[in-house]
């Protein structure tokens, strides 16, 4: 099977390498991942978001399945080109992806189809609609309505104060026409996932990822830092927070089916388990960056398999290894906010293997042999294991094979960050 992929962080790294198990692979880069690279029968660098530029390269190739990852791809209309030059795609269209894409739709969805899970909310399309609904609810969050890499949502009393508030609901108004305002939540977050194949639903382990960039939750919001998983189960969550978040989601692609828009790759749930239950805190229609490296180096099923089923509407049971997983992110010194760029980082590869760890390449570039950091994540560490501690251990020291100026989030599924969120769960519910 030839399998096309589109992407090329370490997100497209760990599903370049589950597909390369079992097919031919191909790729199409905005910038060449020398790893991915490695693992191709051959690769294409354009910007990938452009259709035209797209339909260039993939009109005069012949693949059997195609897979378009990163959620500016997906927006742009990735998965429709390769469907319109006779490739099978297994990952969403853009009017599907618009889940993703366009927050307002993805909320209305759930409130005029009855959905659980949907906090109070106000799509403003003016300032004094923004600072009434403040006004009725004190706190809340500012969410803008398309893609910001997971960096966009500022929360009154963690990031912003009222005013601060108003004025980012403002500048989000005027460039983009509304914004977003939701109640604020309280609790603990975490990631779903989940293959589709338009109709039917495989879940894979749930994820918790850590948003902040500096130890103990504190900073600006990232990308994503780093995540652990540990089987069925994360240990704040209570096994009715799974099967809620599962009908939600099972609900939300029938009601996107029932609506006329079929849903066919990865359903990425974000939840928050609140005191009661658990509400949706926003929808993507890809894998998550980091939570990809938790769960598919734990499938059990060929992942190009997976693609052609999703394809065909015939996805069946898909089953994980129970295993826990913990990923730390190693990031160019001065990142978020002036991540040093250019400079040359070391990578033991061997060392890394031989501590039984895993390393993904991120926003990395090759020059002469030669790897140099980017403004962005540099490398995803992951490591597997039956207890969480000996995951965790091997991620960490699996980070120190990595030399050079890069740095990552030691607390990052230790047992002390772990126990915090635990006992935040434990005083919400009582």
């Amino acid at each position: 099977m030839k399998v096309l992929i589109v992407g090329n962080g370490a997100r497209e790294h760990v599903i370049a390498e589950a597909i390369a198990h079992n097919a031919e692979l191909y790729a199409l880069m905005s910038k060449k991942n020398p790893a991915i690279a490695k693992l191709c029968r051959n690769y294409w660098v354009c910007d990938i978001e452009n259709p035209e530029e797209v339909a260039k390269i993939i009109a005069k190739e012949k693949f059997d399945i195609g897979f378009a990852s990163p959620d500016g791809t997906l927006a742009a209309g990735i998965s429709d080109v390769m469907e319109r030059h006779g490739i099978v795609a297994a990952s969403p269209s853009m009017s599907a992806a618009r889940i993703e894409w366009d927050k307002s739709y993805a909320r209305n969805l759930l409130k005029r189809n009855g959905i659980p899970g949907l906090p109070e909310f106000m799509v403003a399309e003016s300032e004094r609609e923004a600072r009434s609904f403040i006004k009725d609810m004190g706190e809340v969050a500012v969410k803008p309505i398309g893609l910001t890499g997971g960096k966009g949502v500022k929360i009154m009393g963690e990031h912003v104060d009222k005013e601060t508030a108003l004025a980012y609901a403002a500048q989000l108004i005027k460039k983009d026409g509304s914004v977003l305002l939701e109640e604020k939540l309280e609790g603990e977050e975490f990631t779903f996932q989940a293959f589709c194949d338009g109709e039917h639903l495989a879940f894979m382990p749930p994820v918790q990822d850590h948003k902040r960039a500096f130890e103990d939750d504190t900073g600006l919001n990232t990308g994503g830092m780093g995540s652990y998983s540990t089987g069925k189960l994360l240990p704040f969550l209570q096994k009715s927070d799974i099967e809620s978040a599962a009908d939600i989601m099972k609900q939300t692609i029938t009601a996107m089916k029932r609506e006329g828009c079929v849903y066919k790759g990865v359903l990425y749930g974000q939840f928050m388990a609140v005191k009661n239950g658990v509400k949706v805190i926003e929808f993507n229609a890809r894998f998550g960056d980091p939570e990809a490296m938790n769960v598919v180096p734990l499938m059990k099923d060929s992942f190009p398999l997976v693609l052609e089923r999703i394809a065909d509407g015939k996805l069946g049971r898909i089953e994980f290894e129970n295993k826990c997983t913990v990923v730390k992110y190693l990031v160019p010194d001065g990142y978020p906010e002036s991540a040093k760029k250019d400079a040359e980082v070391f990578i033991d590869e061997n060392k890394i293997k031989r501590l039984g760890a895993k390393i993904y390449y991120a926003s990395v570039y090759e020059k002469e042999g030669r790897i140099y950091t980017t403004s962005s994540r540099s490398f995803g560490i992951l490591g597997i294991a039956d207890e969480i501690e000996e995951a965790e251990r091997i991620a960490e020291i699996g980070c120190g094979a990595v030399s050079g100026p890069v740095w990552h989030r030691k607390d990052i599924g230790t047992k002390h960050l772990i126990e915090k969120r635990v006992m935040h769960m434990k005083r919400l519910r009582g």
